[in-house]
This record gives structure tokens, sequence and C-alpha cells, in this order.
């Protein structure tokens, strides 16, 4: 692993972070995390993970609904 891509996975891990606390627009979380856009964090985020940010909010906002009502 190179530097740049410990890099990227450990602001990946961050982006995760901070789509679960849904503290913060994708756009903020942009901004926040030095990204030049919306669009270069998306594509980032989906070449790391396998997904696009909102659908992994999505489904972490489910996974917590379905604990909740076991």
């Amino acid at each position: 692993m190179t530097i740049q891509q410990f890099i990227i996975n450990h602001k990946i891990e961050r982006i995760k972070e901070l789509l679960l606390y849904d503290e913060l627009s994708l756009s903020e979380i942009s901004f926040q995390m030095h990204y030049s856009s919306v669009a270069h964090l998306s594509n980032q985020f989906k070449k790391t993970t396998g997904l696009c940010p909102s659908y992994y909010k999505q489904l972490k906002q489910k996974r917590s609904e379905n604990l909740e009502n076991v």
C-alpha cells in the first residue's frame, strides 16, 4: 500500500463516520475533507468502498432501523 492509498483509505473511513452522524451534507463533508468537489469525493468513495456515499448512508439508516425493531 502506498502512502497515497493509505491517506485515501483514512479519509474514506472518516467520511463514513461523518455520513453516519448525519450532521453535515455531502457538500460540507467534501469541503471539510479538502476535496475539490463532491463528484471527486463520490468517485473516490465508490472506488474504495464499491458504494456511492448516499447509498452507504441509506444502508446504515436501514440497518439501524432494523436493529431498533428487533
